[in-house]
């Protein structure tokens, strides 16, 4: 016997498509940044609806394109199909906790945690504002951190009355840190937890995907990082009102906790968990 390898029909199967490439398909959840390789425009899906997907880029422009093959996933080629629809079941919070249905919120826990910046306590309140009334913990804002001390003194908090605090920018060495230091080391340290992220901005916590972008600018240390940042992406920069226009910008673009980065979602969650823990 041997093999005879001119007795077999070379155009048998499907010999047209043998060395083609597999394109996945991908199901069109929203929040999913692709491109449409055709246009090159490149956004998060907000909308399926029927055959057509919408995608909205990082400047808030929305089009629509036709699902199917054309698109393109952290660079690779996809065909995007409608997501099968989700099984009725218990709806989540934008924190992705259990919604609690027809529950009022508690009664302010003596507790609070207090956030330094504007800009991140609307993004607490934006990921856990549902699980922070009910749970009743009330977050104050800090304009600044350099008299924490001294709050925390004024406030006295107690094993039933304790103290979170989210600060920027908490890495070795910063002003920052030594004042965490000062506090945890006061009169009051026990009942005290203050934990930061590592970003010069909260802004920077928000995944740059979300922006269409690959990553966040590099700003010189020379320029308002705000400003650099608005100036980078062509965005107007020049007044304060263009800096919260940008910041608008950005926050709505953030939906649920998958739209932030885990070094602010860990802190944020540990916090919670401080001020909220039984005594008893």
């Amino acid at each position: 016997m041997h093999d005879d390898r001119y007795s077999t029909d070379v155009l048998a199967g499907d010999w047209k498509g043998r060395n083609k490439p597999v394109i996945p398909t991908q199901p069109a959840t929203l929040d999913l940044v692709v491109e449409d390789i055709r246009t090159g425009w490149a956004g998060a899906i907000t909308r399926v609806e029927g055959k057509m997907v919408e995608l909205e880029d990082w400047k808030g422009r929305r089009r629509t394109f036709p699902l199917g093959g054309g698109f393109l996933l952290e660079g690779q080629p996809i065909t995007l199909v409608a997501a099968p629809r989700a099984s009725a079941g218990r709806a989540r919070t934008a924190s992705g906790s259990f919604a609690v249905e027809q529950e009022r919120a508690r009664v302010a826990r003596s507790s609070r945690i207090f956030v330094e910046g504007k800009h991140d306590a609307e993004l607490v309140e934006r990921v856990w504002g549902d699980d922070l009334r009910i749970e009743g913990v009330v977050v104050e804002f800090l304009s600044g951190v350099d008299d924490l001390d001294q709050i925390v003194r004024d406030f006295t908090p107690t094993r039933e009355r304790r103290v979170g605090v989210l600060v920027d920018h908490l890495v070795p060495g910063s002003k920052e840190s030594r004042i965490a230091e000062t506090v945890a080391r006061g009169p009051f340290g026990a009942h005290v937890l203050v934990v930061g992220h590592p970003y010069v901005d909260v802004w920077q916590a928000v995944k740059p995907e979300r922006l269409g972008l690959a990553e966040w600018p590099t700003i010189p240390r020379s320029m308002e990082w705000k400003k650099g940042i608005c100036k980078a992406l062509g965005w107007p920069h020049e007044t304060q009102a263009d800096t919260a226009r940008a910041w608008q910008r950005i926050l709505g673009q953030v939906r649920t906790f998958a739209d932030l980065e885990p070094q602010l979602l860990g802190r944020v969650e540990q916090l919670i968990d401080f001020v909220t823990e039984p005594t008893a």
